[in-house]
C-alpha cells in the first residue's frame, strides 16, 4: 500500500499523506487537490474506493430536523419523484447536536451524489457565508435550493410566495373583523421570515390602515417550534390581538395552547392561523386554519430544475415561486365585539386546557 501510495502521490504531485485523506475521504483536502488525486487514481490503473466513484444515480437531499411534519412531506414527494426517474434518494436530516448542512453535504460529496437538493438550508440564513454553495460548483456538484433565495448563490431556487400568503391570512381574518392582528415567526435573520414580514406590513397597511411602526408592534420573532409559538403568542395576546397568523403549523399549535392557557378559545375569543398545512393539521382540535405550502409542485419543480442541471442545461439564476392556498377549517372565526381578549377568571387554573 506505501508503495501505491508513493505513486499516486509522485504522479498527483502531492503528498503521501493527502492521498491518504483523500482516500479516506478526510474533511479539509482542496477540490483541485482531490482531483489531482483521484484522476492519478485512474490514470495509474487503482481501483477507488467505493465512497469515491462517481454514482450518477444517487441524488441528495438534505434538510433540516424532520420534527417539523412539512419537511418529511416534502422528502416524500421528492424522493418519489426522484425513483419514478431512476434515481437513488438519499436523505440526510440535520439534528441539533448532530451532524451539520456541511458535515452532510461532504459526505454526499464524498460518496460520488450526482446533485443535491438542499431544504431550508444555510442559503436561506443572510448571515452565512455562501462559499458553501461555490465550492460545490468548484467539485462539479450540481444543487438546487428551497425555500430561500440569495443573490449571491448561482442556482436554480424553488419558493412559495411568501408576501402573498401574509395577504391571505390578513384579508381572511379582516373580513372577519378582525383589527388586531398579529404575526409570530421565526428568527429575523431568514429569508422566508423577512419576506413574511414584508408581506404582513403590506397587508395590513392597505386593509387596516396601520403605519410601519403600528404594525411592528403586532410582530413577534421567537423559535419555528410549539414552544416558541406559544411564547410569541402570549407576547401577543399581552397586546391585546383577537388573532394570530403564524409561521408555521407548529408555532400555531403553541398559539392554540397559549391561549387555552389563559382561559380563552379558539377560535371564539381568539383566531389562529399556520403555515404549511402539514398531514396531521386537519385532524387537530380545532382544525387548523393554515397556508397550505404547494408541497407536490415545490418537489416536483426542485427535482426537474436539478435533472435539467444534472444534464448540462443548467437554469439561469432565477427563483420559481409557487402560490400558496388559505385552507379555512375550525381555527378562525368572527372577532369577538367590543372587547380584547382577556384571561377568564371563572375557572380555577387548573382546569384549563393546555
Amino acid at each position: 500500500m506505501t508503495a501505491r501510495l508513493a505513486d499516486i502521490a509522485a504522479r498527483a504531485g502531492v503528498s503521501k499523506a493527502t492521498v491518504s485523506r483523500v482516500i479516506n475521504g478526510a474533511r479539509g483536502v482542496a477540490s483541485d487537490t482531490r482531483a489531482s488525486v483521484l484522476a492519478a487514481l485512474d490514470v495509474l490503473g487503482y481501483e477507488r474506493p467505493p465512497r469515491l466513484r462517481p454514482r450518477a444515480d444517487l441524488v441528495g437531499l438534505v434538510t433540516p430536523e424532520l420534527d417539523n411534519p412539512f419537511f418529511p412531506a416534502l422528502a416524500q414527494v421528492i424522493g418519489q419523484a426522484l425513483t419514478r426517474l431512476g434515481r437513488t434518494p438519499v436523505l440526510a436530516a440535520q439534528s441539533p447536536g448532530g451532524s451539520t448542512e456541511d458535515e452532510l453535504t461532504d459526505m454526499l460529496v464524498a460518496r460520488g451524489a450526482a446533485g443535491i437538493i438542499f431544504v431550508s438550508g444555510m442559503h436561506a440564513d443572510t448571515t452565512a457565508d455562501t462559499g458553501r454553495y461555490d465550492r460545490l460548483h468548484e467539485e462539479k456538484v450540481p444543487f438546487v435550493l428551497v425555500n430561500g433565495f440569495s443573490p449571491a448563490i448561482r442556482a436554480p431556487f424553488v419558493s412559495p410566495d411568501d408576501r402573498f400568503a401574509m395577504a391571505l391570512a390578513v384579508t381572511h381574518l379582516t373580513a372577519l373583523g378582525h383589527t388586531r392582528i398579529g404575526l409570530a415567526l421565526g428568527p429575523e435573520r431568514f429569508v422566508p421570515v423577512q419576506r413574511k414580514i414584508e408581506g404582513f406590513r403590506s397587508a395590513v397597511r392597505e386593509q387596516l390602515g396601520l403605519s410601519p411602526e403600528a404594525a411592528g408592534e403586532l410582530i413577534r420573532h421567537s423559535l419555528f417550534t410549539l414552544e416558541g409559538g406559544q411564547a410569541a403568542a402570549s407576547a401577543l395576546l399581552d397586546q391585546g390581538c383577537t388573532a394570530v397568523v403564524c409561521a408555521s403549523d407548529m408555532m400555531a399549535l403553541g398559539a392554540v395552547r397559549s391561549a387555552r392557557q389563559r382561559g380563552l378559545t379558539v377560535p371564539g375569543d381568539v383566531s389562529v392561523i399556520g403555515f404549511d398545512d402539514s398531514p396531521i393539521i386537519a385532524f387537530t382540535d380545532p382544525p387548523l386554519t393554515t397556508i397550505r405550502q404547494p408541497v407536490q409542485s415545490m418537489g416536483q419543480i426542485a427535482v426537474e430544475a436539478l435533472m435539467e442541471e444534472m444534464a448540462g442545461n443548467p437554469s439561469p439564476h432565477t427563483e420559481f415561486v409557487i402560490m400558496p392556498e388559505l385552507v379555512v377549517r375550525g381555527s378562525t372565526a368572527s372577532a369577538p365585539h367590543g372587547r380584547r381578549p382577556t384571561a377568564r377568571h371563572g375557572r380555577p387554573p387548573a382546569a384549563r386546557r393546555a
